[in-house]
């Protein structure tokens, strides 16, 4: 598990590397203003739609489903695995067909104030994306597939092909411009938008090689009737309806914040975007690798009655992960105009403009620790087919994103509004992760004893990570500001290393095992 775990990790490292190196190309040929504004609508539209209405159902059910009909079917699930994705394809298809003629549509419920010319390059570039949706959704299918096989980096490598596609579009789009220009036209409306939708084709057809090393062969069938695909459709249906009362946090945000860009230019949804890509970096890289990792385990134990392993799981979950979480959400908070500034601090970017997204990726800081750790939790009410559950607790963040996301709308100067959204996400992570947690506890019963006879909580974890992380991201302020005369990379990287250091530094004073034991065996693996 831990080797899968550390491949996954690796994958998501250099994705999201070549992430950053993506979203400096599109800033330098779009900048934050209203222009970078209608591509991210249109390039973040099909993911919306995409886990709208199906993915975050595929990505909760497939692999707990894969699971149990591997051990009770003869076959060891090959039938109802070739079932369960023709059903998903042929949903996937007739989404996308929909979407794509309801373009229009879809951009004005997302960019209500836009108008005339942006409005019309906006939905020109989103129905060039909009295919997207089915591709993702292949993706995520033929990923699930492998996952239950235990198979577990190519999920995490390809998306690697997909940013270098981009890169190389956008670097394209850079000659043929002469570095930007102040409009789209028709010939790089074009370019940009199907560039972006083949990455992501790409990304899908990358998975095939790995199918055929686990000896997948996807047949379609659609003998549906009788087959035992009612129960995974209706845990989807309540993870759709869970997606869909997300969105409309989302919907709140996305319409308040373009209509900010309108009234301040590049205070609006593309810089809220930039520090949101920045902020969610560890939980893509660390908590996503493990959860995925121990899935198949969680829900193979939940399928024989194991509640103590599932829960045991979940806490090396929580707290193998908040070991790098809690000390990344104390860099981002202390480092953020640095931070920032080394990942869009180009082209038309203004240093005023870096100086907002710092202030937003600082107000998303906390709520980082509160998003892992609900994803987690989350993850093992799906590991027992309950969806429901999650479906609830999870009206608890909506409520509160979008109430609190309002407010800060019309309460705020317009130069801070956005930025007061980004913290009500942190506030309603934070609220949706104690409520998920008080009600997984209460399932899965009484927990085991740690060392000693004490139970290893992930509450202290966190606690005694969070006293480490006070002063460590003190000093890593400090320092960064001493170095700051060298450059934002000189200085975020001194900073993160000090932040680092004084975390491992305090890990045996505080009892931080998660970290202590992992440094131990590195110090094994390096004396053999």
């Amino acid at each position: 598990m831990l080797r899968s775990g550390a491949l996954m990790a690796a994958g998501s490292v250099v994705s999201r590397a070549t992430g950053f190196l993506r979203s400096a190309m599109v800033v330098a040929a779009l900048g934050s203003g209203i222009r970078a504004d209608g591509y991210a609508v249109a390039n973040t539209v099909p993911n919306i739609i995409y886990m709208l209405l199906v993915g975050g159902a595929l990505n909760a059910v497939f692999v707990p489903e894969l699971v149990r009909a591997a051990k009770e079917h003869e076959d060891g699930g090959a039938a109802y695995t070739d079932r369960l994705l023709t059903a998903c394809a042929v949903a996937l298809v007739a989404l996308t067909t929909v979407a794509v003629l309801a373009g229009p549509l879809i951009v004005g419920l997302y960019a209500p104030r836009y108008t005339g010319t942006d409005l019309s390059t906006t939905v020109a570039l989103a129905r060039y994306c909009l295919p997207q949706i089915l591709f993702y959704g292949l993706f995520t299918l033929l990923g699930q597939v492998l996952n239950a096989r235990g198979r577990f980096g190519a999920m995490m490598w390809t998306p690697v092909l997909n940013n270098l596609v981009v890169i190389g579009v956008f670097g394209l789009f850079l000659q043929l411009t002469h570095g930007g220009s102040e409009s789209l036209s028709d010939g790089g409306i074009r370019l940009l938008g199907l560039g972006t939708t083949a990455g992501i084709v790409i990304q899908a057809l990358a998975l095939v090689p790995s199918l055929r090393a686990a000896r997948f062969r996807w047949r379609p069938r659609f003998d549906w009737r009788g087959s035992g695909l009612a129960r995974p459709l209706r845990n989807a249906g309540w993870l759709v309806v869970l997606v869909l009362t997300n969105q409309i946090a989302y919907w709140v945000v996305t319409r308040l914040s373009t209509s900010v860009g309108h009234e301040a230019d590049g205070s609006g949804y593309a810089a809220y975007t930039y520090a949101y890509q920045l902020w969610v970096v560890p939980q893509g890289i660390v908590t996503v690798s493990l959860v995925t990792a121990l899935m198949p385990r969680m829900s193979a134990a939940a399928d024989e009655g194991d509640l103590a392993s599932v829960r045991a799981d979940i806490s090396y979950a929580l707290r193998a992960g908040a070991a790098f979480v809690v000390p990344a959400a104390a860099a981002f908070a202390a480092l953020a105009p640095w931070l920032m500034d080394c990942a869009a601090g180009y082209g038309e970017n203004t240093p005023a403009d870096v100086r907002v997204m710092a202030g937003m990726l600082i107000a998303f800081a906390p709520g980082l620790i509160g998003f892992c750790a609900q994803y987690v939790l989350s993850r093992g009410f799906y590991a027992l087919s309950d969806t429901r559950t999650p479906f609830f607790l999870n009206l608890v963040v909506v409520a509160l994103n979008a109430a609190l996301s309002y407010a800060a709308y019309l309460l705020l100067p317009t130069r801070w509004a956005v930025t007061g959204m980004a913290a009500a996400s942190a506030v309603a992570f934070t609220a949706g992760a104690a409520v998920t947690g008080y009600a997984l506890a209460r399932r899965l019963g009484p927990r085991a004893g740690g060392r000693g006879g004490r139970p290893a909580t992930a509450l202290r974890t966190h606690l005694r990570l969070l006293t480490a992380c006070l002063p460590a991201g003190a000093a890593g302020h400090g320092v960064a500001r001493a170095v700051d005369g060298l450059g934002p990379f000189a200085a975020a990287g001194a900073g993160t290393a000090v932040v680092a250091l004084v975390v491992v530094l305090l890990a045996r004073p505080l009892g931080l095992t998660e970290i202590t034991d992992l440094l131990d065996s590195l110090k094994r693996k390096i004396g053999r």
